[in-house]
Protein backbone atom coordinates (compact mmCIF):
# COMPACT_ATOMS: atom_id res chain seq x y z
CA UNK A 1 0.00 0.00 0.00
CA UNK A 2 -0.72 3.08 -0.87
CA UNK A 3 -3.37 2.30 -2.87
CA UNK A 4 -5.50 5.17 -4.85
CA UNK A 5 -8.81 5.10 -6.14
CA UNK A 6 -9.37 8.05 -7.79
CA UNK A 7 -13.38 8.18 -10.02
CA UNK A 8 -14.24 10.83 -12.04
CA UNK A 9 -17.49 12.07 -14.00
CA UNK A 10 -17.40 11.59 -17.38
CA UNK A 11 -17.19 14.88 -18.38
CA UNK A 12 -14.34 15.48 -17.41
CA UNK A 13 -12.66 13.49 -20.37
CA UNK A 14 -12.49 16.55 -23.03
CA UNK A 15 -10.58 18.65 -20.62
CA UNK A 16 -8.38 16.46 -18.26
CA UNK A 17 -5.34 14.01 -19.09
CA UNK A 18 -6.53 11.76 -16.96
CA UNK A 19 -2.99 9.73 -18.04
CA UNK A 20 -1.09 13.17 -16.29
CA UNK A 21 -3.54 13.23 -13.61
CA UNK A 22 -2.38 9.65 -12.42
CA UNK A 23 1.39 10.40 -13.19
CA UNK A 24 1.34 13.12 -10.59
CA UNK A 25 -0.46 11.44 -7.71
CA UNK A 26 2.14 8.73 -8.11
CA UNK A 27 4.82 11.43 -8.43
CA UNK A 28 3.73 13.49 -5.19
CA UNK A 29 3.46 9.90 -3.38
CA UNK A 30 6.86 9.04 -4.04
CA UNK A 31 7.65 12.84 -3.31
CA UNK A 32 6.67 12.14 0.40
CA UNK A 33 9.02 9.33 1.21
CA UNK A 34 6.76 7.79 3.65
CA UNK A 35 5.52 4.79 1.28
CA UNK A 36 7.37 1.93 0.41
CA UNK A 37 7.48 2.19 -3.44
CA UNK A 38 7.06 -1.19 -4.62
CA UNK A 39 3.51 -0.81 -2.82
CA UNK A 40 2.19 2.41 -5.04
CA UNK A 41 -0.65 1.91 -7.22
CA UNK A 42 -2.62 4.68 -8.47
CA UNK A 43 -5.84 3.79 -10.50
CA UNK A 44 -8.40 6.06 -12.42
CA UNK A 45 -12.09 5.10 -13.15
CA UNK A 46 -14.30 6.84 -15.59
CA UNK A 47 -17.96 7.52 -14.04
CA UNK A 48 -20.38 7.13 -17.23
CA UNK A 49 -23.46 7.64 -14.95
CA UNK A 50 -23.36 10.35 -12.21
CA UNK A 51 -25.59 12.92 -10.18
CA UNK A 52 -24.36 16.35 -8.79
CA UNK A 53 -26.02 18.81 -7.15
CA UNK A 54 -29.01 20.12 -8.95
CA UNK A 55 -28.55 17.81 -11.97
CA UNK A 56 -26.41 19.53 -14.68
CA UNK A 57 -24.51 18.39 -16.61
CA UNK A 58 -22.15 20.45 -16.63
CA UNK A 59 -21.01 19.71 -12.94
CA UNK A 60 -17.75 17.89 -12.91
CA UNK A 61 -15.85 15.85 -9.72
CA UNK A 62 -12.75 14.08 -8.90
CA UNK A 63 -12.89 12.03 -5.90
CA UNK A 64 -9.94 10.28 -4.80
CA UNK A 65 -9.50 7.91 -1.74
CA UNK A 66 -6.01 6.88 -0.36
CA UNK A 67 -6.29 3.46 1.35
CA UNK A 68 -3.08 2.50 3.47
CA UNK A 69 -1.80 0.14 6.15
CA UNK A 70 -1.80 0.98 9.43
CA UNK A 71 1.79 2.27 10.98
CA UNK A 72 1.58 6.01 10.32
CA UNK A 73 1.27 9.09 13.35
CA UNK A 74 -1.79 11.58 12.16
CA UNK A 75 1.09 14.35 11.63
CA UNK A 76 2.91 11.90 9.27
CA UNK A 77 -0.35 11.16 7.55
CA UNK A 78 -1.39 14.78 7.01
CA UNK A 79 1.57 16.40 5.82
CA UNK A 80 1.50 13.39 3.03
CA UNK A 81 -1.92 14.27 1.99
CA UNK A 82 -1.40 17.81 1.96
CA UNK A 83 1.39 17.34 -0.45
CA UNK A 84 -0.70 15.20 -2.54
CA UNK A 85 -3.61 17.46 -2.23
CA UNK A 86 -1.87 20.53 -3.55
CA UNK A 87 0.04 18.74 -6.33
CA UNK A 88 -3.77 17.48 -7.45
CA UNK A 89 -5.21 20.66 -7.06
CA UNK A 90 -2.37 22.79 -8.91
CA UNK A 91 -2.67 20.34 -11.65
CA UNK A 92 -6.64 21.21 -11.86
CA UNK A 93 -6.87 24.50 -11.44
CA UNK A 94 -7.23 25.10 -15.04
CA UNK A 95 -10.50 22.88 -14.28
CA UNK A 96 -11.93 25.11 -11.71
CA UNK A 97 -11.11 28.22 -13.66
CA UNK A 98 -13.29 27.08 -16.48
CA UNK A 99 -15.95 24.76 -15.17
CA UNK A 100 -17.99 24.17 -12.00
CA UNK A 101 -15.93 21.04 -10.42
CA UNK A 102 -15.43 19.44 -6.94
CA UNK A 103 -12.50 17.95 -6.11
CA UNK A 104 -12.25 15.58 -2.72
CA UNK A 105 -9.31 13.40 -1.11
CA UNK A 106 -9.80 10.75 1.69
CA UNK A 107 -7.27 8.46 3.45
CA UNK A 108 -8.82 5.06 4.80
CA UNK A 109 -6.73 3.11 7.09
CA UNK A 110 -6.71 -0.55 6.52
CA UNK A 111 -7.04 -3.20 9.36
CA UNK A 112 -3.81 -5.35 9.11
CA UNK A 113 -5.96 -7.98 10.36
CA UNK A 114 -8.45 -7.93 7.36
CA UNK A 115 -6.18 -7.24 5.03
CA UNK A 116 -4.67 -9.53 2.75
CA UNK A 117 -1.88 -8.73 -0.19
CA UNK A 118 1.13 -10.98 -2.31
CA UNK A 119 3.48 -8.59 -4.05
CA UNK A 120 6.89 -9.70 -5.17
CA UNK A 121 7.08 -5.74 -6.95
CA UNK A 122 9.27 -4.72 -3.87
CA UNK A 123 11.97 -8.10 -4.25
CA UNK A 124 12.20 -6.70 -7.97
CA UNK A 125 13.19 -3.55 -6.87
CA UNK A 126 15.54 -4.77 -4.28
CA UNK A 127 17.48 -6.46 -7.21
CA UNK A 128 17.10 -3.89 -10.05
CA UNK A 129 18.90 -1.81 -6.83
CA UNK A 130 21.52 -4.24 -5.96
CA UNK A 131 22.33 -4.66 -9.95
CA UNK A 132 21.71 -0.82 -11.72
Amino acid sequence: MPHFTIEYSGNLDGCVDMGGVVELVRKAAVETGIFPLGGIRVRAIKCEHYAIADGRQTYAFLDMVLRLGEGRDLATRKKAGEHIFEALSAYLDPVFANEKFALSFDMQINDKETSWKRNNIHEALKVETING
